[in-house]
């Protein structure tokens, strides 16, 4: 696959971004509606165990072992303790709160890797990213409002989903670099039917689904596998410090999936706090490249 140069490839890259964003936030929605029919822990495995064999065939087609020894190693069992928290509390998230305030939250997980960056790897982080790291943490708070009559306790599982993604990202990077992007898509996804099977072994047997049900789960897993390839030719595609940045967009068609599908209204805090995060992890990002070129 031969890709484009320059001006031509970030806009290539940014494309196949917003178009990777609007996948997860359809996958969220899916997701959501398919919880009302059968049990979440269910949702989550039937959606692991298909999109895990759907990447397992794109790697095999490939040439690609679907199992690595590497899977085994250190970074990446570290890497799937994380995912199985974030897949875990943040479907929960989404199945239990506003898909917008969910989502709105979660645009803060870049900010939190950035700051794990520099603890755990000693990347230099300038006073200025440190400041916008703040101001989004800030903004986190503004949507939470703690203390505040609005306050849903709830709220919080998106907050150790947001944690777990983050320590994922951070394995990540870390991990063997001899492990394809479809090899990581395997073992991610295997993660979420852990998560799936260890949520449905707390609240219950599984059910048989309706017709609609299986319809929801089968559409979530689609966008699922689509949003994940197509994230993963976007950050192949044109400059980090272009392409990145359109990760936010996803914030902007759940706000607007969930006002038009489950009638959901965000108030004037949600949204000065939305701002606040994604305008923070825009500038984080953004400087944060500038800054090592």
């Amino acid at each position: 696959m031969t890709h484009p140069k320059g001006a031509s490839a970030n806009l290539t890259g940014a494309l196949w971004m917003v178009a990777a964003m609007a996948g997860f936030a359809v996958e969220d929605m899916f997701l959501k509606a398919a919880a009302k029919h059968m049990p979440l822990g269910q949702v989550l495995l039937v959606f692991g165990l298909i999109g895990a064999a759907a990447f397992a065939l794109l790697a095999s087609r490939k040439g690609e072992r679907v199992f690595h020894p590497a899977a085994l190693s250190r970074p990446l069992l570290i890497r799937s303790g994380f995912e199985v928290t974030g897949r875990l509390f943040y479907s929960l998230a989404i199945a239990l709160t506003p898909l917008s305030v969910a989502s709105a939250i979660l645009q803060a997980t870049p900010l939190v890797v950035v700051a794990g960056a520099a603890v755990i790897f000693g990347e230099t982080v300038g006073w200025r990213r440190w400041l916008a790291i703040l101001i989004g943490f800030a903004g986190v708070l503004v949507i939470l409002r703690p203390g505040l009559d609005g306050f849903n306790a709830l709220s919080l599982l998106t907050i150790l989903g947001l944690i777990g993604f983050a320590g994922r990202d951070l394995a990540t990077r870390a991990a063997p670099p001899v492990l394809s992007n479809l090899q990581l898509g395997i073992y991610g996804l295997s993660m979420l039917a852990v998560a799936g099977a260890i949520l449905l072994g707390i609240s219950g047997g599984a059910k048989v689904p309706d017709a609609m049900g299986a319809a929801l789960v089968l559409a979530t897993t689609a966008f699922g596998v689509f949003a994940y390839f197509a994230l993963t030719v976007a950050m192949r595609t044109g400059d980090v410090s272009a392409v990145t940045p359109f990760r936010y967009t996803r914030l902007v068609f759940a706000m607007i999936l969930g006002t038009l599908v489950f009638g959901e209204h965000p108030d004037g805090l949600t949204l000065i706090g939305s701002a606040l995060v994604v305008g923070a992890g825009i500038y984080a990002l953004v400087y944060g490249r500038r800054a090592v070129t």
